[in-house]
């Protein structure tokens, strides 16, 4: 059975290219990818698949109908939820191998009552003011990679 190091939930992402590109970065660090309908792509969109290059058969994922059947099958993951809307910083929190990190859609984010009901789990990239928000595959890259480097996970040639 695949133990992945991390959880990469995208809710109702939007953008084919995004969710390759944040399927190429899952292949990198050993993360499964999540996706929550409804999806503003098919998955066998080309721009997936450009985006994740010859990355995408190794890529472990899963698509998912609703938030209420990713809630069970990641019941015991401690899940971290991103939005500018957070007052707490990323770089503050200890991760561990097997969080699940939770990003909303492209152009309306993470629904409020999402938000509102994990208050605590909520965390935020700071940028400066004069920029609405980083890109999704971005935001991952940043997030995954801080989670690897606090959990010691490494890639110098091993899995």
């Amino acid at each position: 059975m695949y133990d992945p190091a991390f959880h990469i939930v995208q809710y109702q992402p939007e953008i084919a290219s995004n969710t390759g590109s944040i399927g190429r970065t899952c292949v990198a660090i050993g993360a499964k990818l999540w996706l929550v309908r409804p999806l503003g792509f098919q998955i066998d969109d080309r721009k997936l698949k450009r985006a994740g290059l010859d990355y995408w058969p190794a890529l472990a994922w899963e698509v998912v109908d609703d938030w209420a059947t990713l809630e069970a099958k990641l019941h015991r993951r401690r899940m971290w939820f991103l939005t500018k809307k957070a007052n707490r910083v990323y770089s503050s929190v200890r991760f561990r191998r097997g969080d699940a990190f939770v990003f909303g859609s492209e152009s309306e984010g993470l629904p409020e009552t999402m938000l509102r009901a994990n208050h605590a789990r909520t965390l935020r990239i700071p940028i400066r003011q004069d920029v609405r928000s980083l890109n999704v595959s971005v935001a991952v890259g940043v997030m995954a990679y801080e989670a690897c480097r606090q959990c010691g996970i490494g890639f110098e040639g091993r899995p």
